[in-house]
């Protein structure tokens, strides 16, 4: 008796038990977009704190270097300007790559941050341009043309800053509504198996 309700038990459980690869396909492609969806946010919001982080640095560099006028300051600028615009090439790349893999209910969030990390991306540009004119003034110009280069540059990288925080901020909404979209995706699922 014990070993027919052992063998009657197991036969139950067997037949309880889906193996993950049996899943059904719309499931699992739903799964994986969700995933996608996620890991790209995540990859946004990653690269927009890197971007932010290098746009704050650059630009008070540039405000600490007032004044002073020299092609070794203006240098140190432009590297900084340059780490910053590469930066925010990389966070226009993956909101852009964010925005295509986002839920329906986060795509225009997504949009936003794409379209505010563009302009961060073209305001960094800018300054970059800005910084490497500095660098030929302080080399070649007259002290007054190198001193308004300079503060063209520090004015250049204040914009680029100010656009940077408001990209990070965009893409921070919208790596949060995608997270929000992907938990309220799983819950019936989860309430499904149990």
């Amino acid at each position: 008796m014990a070993c027919a309700a052992l063998t009657v038990s197991a036969s139950a459980l067997a037949a309880d038990y889906t193996a993950p690869a049996q899943l059904s396909p719309p499931e699992s492609s739903a799964q994986g977009a969700r995933e996608a969806a996620g890991r790209a946010a995540q990859e946004a919001q990653n690269a927009a704190r890197k971007a932010a982080d290098a746009t704050k640095a650059a630009a008070e560099k540039s405000k600490v270097t007032a004044g002073k006028v020299s092609r070794a300051l203006a240098e140190g600028i432009r590297q900084a300007a340059r780490k910053a615009a590469q930066a925010a090439t990389r966070l226009e790349e993956k909101t852009a790559a964010s925005a295509s893999k986002a839920l329906d209910e986060s795509k225009d969030l997504a949009r936003a941050a794409q379209e505010e990390s563009a302009k961060a991306a073209q305001a960094s540009k800018e300054a970059l341009a800005r910084a490497e004119e500095s660098v030929n003034r302080a080399a070649q110009a007259s002290k007054e043309e190198a001193e308004q280069a300079a503060q063209a540059t520090r004015e250049a990288l204040a914009k680029a800053d100010e656009a940077m925080r408001s990209a990070a901020k965009a893409v921070a909404e919208a790596s949060a509504r995608t997270l929000e979209a992907m938990k309220r995706a799983a819950r019936p699922v989860g309430g499904e198996k149990k």
